[in-house]
């Protein structure tokens, strides 16, 4: 039999870019409350807690809705169901901004953005299954995952900036535009897939969701995985969410908070860039994240006890550096051991686990002390992350071989 011919496109940067504008835009949402905690508390006239609901809601959402979207992504194909969630994100990111001052209104909007966060994020594997050789893969979820960073630090350092000058729904009302924006973008020039696949026959995307959901959960180094995805989330996300919260103790302010936040995921940008296109030339996955993970421990111990703001900076971008650019290369490493479990269900299966880390979140609130101080939290997590590296040692990589 005539084996199927096979070529790269020019054009998957073009999907890939348009893919990560919009995976950037619904992270600035996600994430602008948090710099501005306080002053978003008294802007409202609610407690500090009902602010980080704003993120902890995108967490909470995506529980029941990963799986399914998943499945819509491997039946109808990432287009259709990616295109689907970014007229929701344009919608509701407009609507929220409309809402002024009332906080109901603004958590309504918040509720409509965090139903359409799934459908952008459980697609990052099928885009570089249909548009990408083997051994370009983990860059081009590397290159999602940046966008994703970006998103939020630019929405960490652009909310306390902006609210010098705007009040906060105006704010909001400038994000939402940039959303709508950004969903008008991925509507025109995002494609399917490419006139032929990227890869020879048996490397491209598979099928079968349902089949694929019972394999997965049959292959123990998934189960591990998924144990050091959910811990990591965890951590990423309760840092990011309270960031303004763990510094005000210390006599930080909110500006000195998103700078922080932002630090953190602008090392993150380096090394999802460093280690993912490292990953890809050696086809290794397990030993860089390792080192993601291990080489993390350093910025964390100094996050929770630095009191300068100089040290608190420089532990914040070692941090980033080594642990956020560990998700590229895991969210690869996931769909390979997967296999042949399709990308979009084996992406949807570790994007759950991770939003199930809002019980991180919320569980960092309330471990915080009298005095508000997040370090019992903060050291929390550090047992969390000292146990991923133990993990991290015993998994193994798919044997899978890259290809041109």
């Amino acid at each position: 039999m005539e084996q199927k011919q096979y070529q790269v496109y020019a054009y998957r940067w073009v999907v890939l870019a348009v893919s990560m504008l919009a995976n950037l835009t619904i992270q600035i949402l996600w994430i602008s409350f948090a710099p501005v905690t306080g002053l978003a508390a008294h802007y409202y006239g609610v407690s500090d807690l009902q602010i980080g609901l704003f993120a902890m809601i995108f967490m909470i959402v995506f529980i029941p809705l990963s799986l399914p979207v998943s499945w819509a992504i491997d039946t109808f194909g990432f287009y259709k169901t990616v295109g689907l969630g970014v007229i929701l994100m344009g919608i509701f990111g407009v609507l929220r901004g409309l809402a002024g001052a009332s906080y109901l209104w603004v958590l309504v909007g918040t509720l409509g953005i965090a139903v359409a966060q799934p459908f952008l994020l459980n697609s990052w594997t099928t885009i570089a299954a249909k548009w990408f050789p083997l051994d370009e893969r983990a860059s081009a979820v590397g290159l999602i995952t940046i966008s994703n960073l970006i998103g939020i630090a630019l929405g960490m350092i652009l909310t306390p900036l902006l609210m010098e000058n705007m009040p906060l729904a105006t704010v909001q009302l400038a994000f939402g535009i940039l959303a709508a924006f950004s969903s008008l973008l991925f509507l025109i020039f995002a494609r399917e897939e490419p006139p032929t696949p990227p890869c020879p026959e048996g490397m491209e995307t598979r099928a079968l969701m349902l089949a694929g959901l019972k394999h997965v959960f049959t292959v123990k180094r998934f189960w591990l995985f998924l144990v050091v995805w959910f811990c990591g989330n965890g951590i990423f996300n309760g840092i990011l969410t309270w960031v303004e919260n763990i510094v005000r103790p210390r006599g930080f302010n909110p500006e000195q908070a998103g700078v922080l936040g932002a630090l953190f995921l602008a090392g993150g940008v380096v090394g999802a860039f460093i280690l993912s296109s490292l990953s890809d030339k050696q086809h290794k996955r397990q030993r860089y994240l390792l080192l993601g993970l291990s080489f993390a421990i350093p910025g964390l111990i100094g996050i929770t006890f630095a009191s300068s703001y100089w040290l608190l900076i420089i532990s914040a971008l070692w941090m980033g550096f080594f642990m956020v650019s560990a998700i590229p290369v895991g969210l690869q490493y996931s769909a390979e051991i997967a296999y042949p479990t399709p990308e979009g269900t084996s992406n949807g299966v570790v994007m759950l686990f991770g939003q199930a880390a809002v019980v991180f979140v919320y569980g960092m609130e309330a471990m915080k002390s009298a005095d508000g101080s997040f370090t019992p939290a903060l050291l929390a997590c550090l047992a969390l992350l000292v146990l991923n590296v133990l993990i991290a040692t015993r998994l193994k990589d798919a044997d899978l071989q890259p290809t041109g």
